[in-house]
């Protein structure tokens, strides 16, 4: 049976997004603002939560509709064939956001979104009352300009918990961020990637997985895995799948400096946790002493910056240092993420591509090096 999806992600990465889901063989595939969608069956559903590197999360899509009225929402809501997911006594629990809605009570909807699955669930399964004690089917709803989406979330945990990640630095990038970036640095097995701001990890671990065509969700469950709708054959033939799709031939290596010990400390353990502590080498050193004698290597790095960590005197300071030590040379690219309008001044030079994307709710431009 063909399920309509929804994958939410990060502003700017639709178009990876798209690309990666069609890749994985999702069918009608569209993007918009903020999330694509796609169709498939179960192993679709499955293959999605396990392999998708740039996705925040994957939802069901129960309905569309325009809502002007509480009762509107109500009718509409009671409309959609809830029953085909939610079992008697399964629970589900009702969040989501509403903007630029008549609608603009979030509490207010939740009730009287609640209320109407209450009672369509009732007559269909024919009982008085919902125990509520089962599987769980969260229940999201977003309202934009009175237009209504109801969705049921699979993932449970966002898909950039991808599990190696038990203890982080100040102000860390998301795993979904540091895999976008790896995408547009065309990282591939057989390089070499130099991260002089390491702090967790993060960035040179996801760009591993990507090199190696690891799945990022290959070792965390999802709240879809319990569902009884889903037959655990499908969650086998789907690990194995990715599995035998890794790069056997490991010729990726990775390096992460950082001024902080205590950062590097943190690194090492999330790269062992990540299974990846073979091809990834971290070490204790500022970036005023950054060297890197290789024929060829990619820079990937998101350097602190006035928002997150320093006083904006200090970022600027380091972004000029930075222009200092990355030099034009064969074989040599450099990638950057800052929300610094100047930065391009202050590196001392222009970058040979831009692309605007967001680190949370920073918006920031990564800077492309590569000529």
């Amino acid at each position: 049976m063909k399920i309509n999806l929804v994958a939410p992600c990060m502003l700017g990465a639709e178009g990876l997004v798209a690309a990666e889901l069609k890749f994985i063989g999702a069918e009608n595939v569209q993007s918009e603002n903020g999330r694509v969608y796609f169709q498939g069956d179960d192993n679709i559903l499955a293959r999605a939560n396990i392999c998708s590197r740039y996705s925040e999360r994957i939802l069901i899509e129960m309905g569309k509709f325009t809502a002007r009225t509480f009762e509107e929402l109500f009718q509409n809501v009671k409309k959609i064939p809830w029953e085909n997911w939610i079992g008697k006594k399964d629970r589900f629990p009702v969040k989501g956001s509403s903007l630029n809605s008549q609608l603009s009570s979030v509490p207010t909807c939740q009730k009287i979104i609640k209320k109407a699955i209450v009672e369509r669930l009732k007559s269909k399964h024919k009982v008085q009352w919902l125990e509520e004690t089962g599987e769980l089917f969260q229940v999201q709803f977003l309202m934009m300009k009175n237009n209504v989406s109801m969705m049921i979330d699979t993932s449970g945990n966002g898909l950039h918990k991808r599990g190696y990640r038990a203890v982080s630095t100040d102000a860390p990038i998301k795993e979904t961020l540091a895999s976008t970036m790896a995408d547009l640095s065309r990282v591939h097995n057989g390089d070499v990637l130099v991260d002089p701001f390491c702090g967790s990890g993060t960035v040179l671990i996801e760009s591993a997985l990507k090199a190696l065509n690891i799945a990022p969700g290959k070792n965390r469950d999802f709240t879809c895995r319990h569902w009884h709708r889903i037959e655990e054959k499908v969650w086998k033939q789907e690990q194995e799948k990715a599995l035998s799709e890794e790069k056997t031939n490991r010729d990726f290596r990775a390096f992460g400096y950082d001024i902080d010990s205590h950062a590097i400390d943190i690194a090492v353990s999330n790269a062992q946790k990540a299974g990846l502590q073979d091809i990834i080498q971290f070490e204790k050193r500022d970036i005023r002493d950054f060297t890197a004698d290789f024929e060829k290597c990619k820079v990937i790095t998101n350097p602190p910056y006035g928002e997150r960590l320093l006083d904006i005197e200090q970022a600027q300071n380091l972004y000029r240092i930075m222009g200092e030590k990355f030099l034009k040379r064969q074989g040599y690219s450099y990638t950057i993420i800052s929300p610094d309008e100047d930065f391009e001044l202050l590196f001392g030079r222009k970058a040979d591509k831009r692309r605007k994307l967001y680190n949370g709710m920073i918006k920031c431009q990564v800077y492309l090096y590569f000529r």
